[in-house]
């Protein structure tokens, strides 16, 4: 291995939200306790990055900067590459992070009577981007198959054929239960969408992260027709660990949509040290994602194995790409606020709570496991402690 992935370095009094937010919880937890909650890695960033931000400090001004033809060759190239996506220079239009610009194309795209379709258990800025732009939200739940989750097509088409629906987003790969969607199931969607006046929104965030024996299709690769009905969001932060940056990138193909976003958008310029790390990330750090992918598959199989030798009452979902790992405990027999409180307080245990996702997650908690084996380890073993107290005590 070529790459540091073992070493952890503590973010205590350096602003991180889910330390900070750990300490908040449980002011007593443990020395050595690692949040594995909010969506950004414990590992280091990739060296090559770190380096190529001090040689452009060394020879910069850090005035008004805007996007390069070198940022925007990157993009390209990267999503031509590792996608089979091949867009459009001028459909690019940069936002300070996906989540404000789900925000921003909410309101640019619908009317204040329009009503926003989401699939749930789903990341909760979702539902937030709706209800902040004072839009009616619009839920179609997700088919819970014991290990995985499908969509409910039928659900769906009723839900899309609404009158006030004008809006999907889309989460792909689905956060938090870990779906790749399939060609065939995007087809479906962008078809039902396109048949009923639906606009897409496509957030394909963590679309480089896939694991072993996966693939993800992005709306991009689909048919022409679907690709001028959507938004394929994308950013390096998940990939490369970079969400401080505030960079991301949305493909709008559609002419009068993307002047939509970018006159609600109004004067703009992202982070100068955001497009460097873009465009460093994305031509020279190709070799680092592989490497990650192999150890996010060892977290993975781990915590699998983990829980099938010693936590019966829990099941784990098929993690296919994310590195949020998705586990049921309703088996314990807690209600999900006895569950919050029982893992913060007792296994010292500071995840997502899987109820912020919808009320279809309530009793599941949602796993980070982009963190050193060693860290996932002692916190398996937290719980595993804290769950045999618990049953002795029943």
């Amino acid at each position: 291995m070529r790459y540091d992935f073992e070493t952890l370095v503590r973010r205590e009094n350096a602003g991180s939200f889910k330390w900070n937010d750990m300490k908040i919880k449980n002011p007593d937890v443990k020395e050595n306790v690692v949040p594995l909650s909010v969506a950004d890695m414990e590992w280091k960033n990739p060296p090559e990055i770190i380096e190529g931000l001090k040689a452009y400090l060394d020879q910069s001004i850090l005035g008004y900067t805007g996007a390069t033809d070198a940022y925007y060759d990157s993009v390209i190239s990267w999503m031509e590459k590792r996608h089979g996506f091949s867009p459009k220079r001028e459909w690019i239009v940069e936002t300070a992070g996906v989540v404000p610009g789900l925000g921003q194309m909410v309101a640019a795209f619908t009317e204040p009577e329009d009503a926003v379709l989401i699939m749930t258990p789903v990341y909760y800025p979702f539902r937030m981007s709706v209800e902040n732009n004072k839009r009616t939200l619009v839920t179609t739940e997700l088919i819970n198959t014991g290990d995985s989750y499908e969509i409910d097509f039928e659900d769906f088409e009723k839900k899309a054929a609404r009158e006030d629906v004008k809006l999907l987003i889309l989460c792909s790969p689905h956060n938090p239960v870990g779906r790749i969607w399939t060609e065939e199931e995007l087809g479906t969607i962008a078809d039902i969408c396109l048949r009923n006046g639906v606009f897409i929104i496509s957030d394909e965030i963590h679309f480089d992260l896939i694991l072993p024996g996966y693939h993800h299709v992005s709306m991009g690769t689909l048919e022409e027709k679907y690709v001028n009905n959507c938004v394929i969001s994308t950013a390096p932060s998940k990939t490369f660990n970079l969400a401080g940056f505030q960079t991301s990138n949305h493909f709008i193909a559609n002419e009068s949509m993307r002047e939509k976003v970018t006159a609600a958008r109004g004067y703009h310029s992202l982070n100068l040290m955001g497009y460097k790390a873009c465009e460093i990330a994305y031509t020279q750090c190709e070799a680092w994602l592989e490497e990650l992918l192999l150890h996010l598959d060892d977290n993975r199989k781990f915590v699998e194995k983990f829980v099938a030798d010693n936590l019966p009452e829990v099941k784990v979902y098929d993690l296919q790409g994310t590195y949020l790992q998705w586990l049921d405990f309703n088996g314990l027999g807690m209600d999900y606020q006895e569950l919050e409180k029982f893992m913060q307080m007792e296994a010292q245990l500071f995840l997502d709570e899987g109820y912020i996702f919808g009320e279809g997650g309530r009793g599941f908690e949602r796993f980070n496991i982009a963190c050193p084996l060693w860290v996932l380890k002692e916190a398996m073993e937290r719980l595993l402690e804290a769950v045999n107290r618990y049953k002795e005590r029943r």
